[in-house]
């Protein structure tokens, strides 16, 4: 069993275009993401983009960048087309890591593709408690509930569970969105329709679960901060014990 990172990297963006390669403390935003990604030991880090200004950018640093179909609908979709031109084995693992994160962590890799020593995981993801001052009823950030042994029950951007006992106190689990998959079932769900839930709310993952397959869900007490705009850009500059 390898682990392959693979970072999902688009020019086109409605609030930020370009971002990937958007400067951050004089290096792009993907290198960021890509170096971070190397500390974490994987067999192997690719960027998957279709931009060639991307795929200059990435192999102008010393990277390993291979070019995708502009028609993917999301980044689970050109990991899966990537993971195909690699010939892994079924059992190999996948890790979809965010092309936006420049502060991403090796632990949370390495927790990530700690669940897959399990045999039986198919997917994995991470979440954490939401902070005091974090609002949970924010749908940009979703929350997840998982069962005792570790499984996603859902996914919402509505608060979930809703406490109708107000004398419990109140728990919600913050969805980090890194992924990781076997490649047999990469295979498999991307070629699945959209689901209902997944429509409703727009949650890809929900498509999964629709279809009965399991993702396991692991605890972690730290995340990564994304760069949706070119304001978060500017407090990524401000950042310098990264």
């Amino acid at each position: 069993m390898a682990f392959y990172g693979i970072i999902p990297a688009r020019y086109a963006s409605t609030r930020f275009p370009g971002k990937p390669l958007a400067l951050i403390h004089g290096k792009p935003m993907i290198q960021w993401v890509y170096e971070r990604s190397l500390d974490a030991g994987l067999q192997q880090v690719i960027v998957a983009t279709d931009d060639e200004r991307i795929l200059s950018a990435v192999q102008g640093f010393g990277g390993v960048a291979v070019m995708t179909s502009p028609n993917h609908q999301s980044g689970t979709e050109r990991c899966a087309e990537v993971a195909d031109a690699l010939q892994l084995q079924p059992t190999d693992v996948v890790v979809n890591i965010q092309g936006d994160e420049p502060f991403i962590r090796k632990e949370s890799i390495n927790l990530l593709v700690s669940q897959f020593q399990n045999e039986k995981v198919q997917i994995a993801t991470l979440a954490k408690e939401f902070l005091p001052e974090e609002n949970p009823e924010n749908p940009n950030m979703v929350k997840v509930t998982r069962s005792l042994s570790g499984r996603a029950l859902t996914f919402s951007r509505s608060p979930i569970p809703y406490y109708r006992n107000t004398e419990i106190p109140r728990v919600f689990l913050k969805h980090i969105g890194i992924y990781a998959y076997r490649y047999e079932v990469l295979q498999r769900i991307v070629q699945l329709p959209m689901s209902s839930l997944e429509n409703t709310e727009k949650l890809e993952q929900l498509r999964w679960l629709e279809n009965d397959y399991a993702i396991n869900v692991a605890l972690c007490d730290y995340e990564s901060v994304a760069i949706d705009t070119p304001e978060d850009l500017v407090r990524a500059e401000q950042v310098t014990d990264f």
